[in-house]
């Protein structure tokens, strides 16, 4: 197989696993970009934001951040909390991962929620080359993002109707992914444990300040509790 017959071969095996990907990412990216427009950014914020962040859920996060009084220790932390999934993903990933060669240092910084539910569960064409798919879907996953956030950054402008409440866009993506855990998962220890722990924070540290010290929290006791959450969910 040539060169080009092997790439070809590859994106077509990997461009419909991410078309779900395409639908969502295009109305939060779209979404992102209006957002960030009707909060006094410029189309280049979310364009350059999302091609050298690339943090989905945290870029939402990120608008307050700038509007605020910067805190570096207050936005690293917090950035840390809200992607520290992601040590997870990759420890998951470390096996398929490993003979990627060149592509590895694209393929760890593209990795989000979506792309590893895609390369940890699809079932690759013995045909097809392994990490060229691999590498196909992370690409596809992060261009729709990057390409929604600036046209939604664009478009932005030409908005004339209220936008109060846009960001409630990522209360609801937060809402949706807990009940997509909840409905996947057979044992929801670490659902109510996140929900407990979230509300303890808040009786002790009020409104304002509870979601680093619930998210520590939370990490910190799943973490110590992941063992016995694995096997109560494989024995249920």
């Amino acid at each position: 197989m040539d060169e080009r017959n092997r790439y070809l071969k590859a994106f077509r095996a990997a461009f419909p696993c991410t078309l779900p990907v395409l639908a969502g990412f295009g109305f939060l990216g779209l979404t992102y970009g209006v957002y960030m427009n009707v909060s006094g950014f410029g189309f280049w914020y979310p364009l350059f934001i999302s091609i050298l962040v690339f943090a989905g859920s945290m870029q939402f996060v990120a608008v307050d951040i700038l509007l605020a009084a910067f805190h570096p220790l207050q936005a690293f932390l917090l950035t840390l909390m809200v992607n520290a999934r992601h040590l997870f993903y990759g420890i998951s990933m470390l096996e398929k991962y490993r003979d990627t060669g060149k592509k590895k240092p694209f393929l760890i910084f593209g990795l989000c929620d979506e792309t590893f539910s895609i390369n940890c569960s699809a079932e690759i064409p013995p045909d097809v080359d392994k990490s060229l798919f691999l590498t196909f879907v992370t690409l596809l996953d992060y261009l729709y993002w990057v390409v929604a956030s600036t046209a939604g950054g664009m478009l932005g402008s030409l908005v004339h109707f209220s936008t109060e409440g846009l960001d409630f866009v990522m209360t609801a993506m937060f809402t949706v992914i807990f009940l997509e855990q909840w409905l996947k998962d057979r044992s929801h220890i670490s659902e109510m444990t996140g929900v407990l722990l979230s509300v303890i924070c808040l009786l002790i540290f009020g409104a304002d300040d509870f979601i680093l010290p619930a998210m520590a929290a939370i990490l910190l006791t799943l973490t110590l509790l992941r063992k016995p959450i694995e096997k109560g969910g494989d024995a249920a």
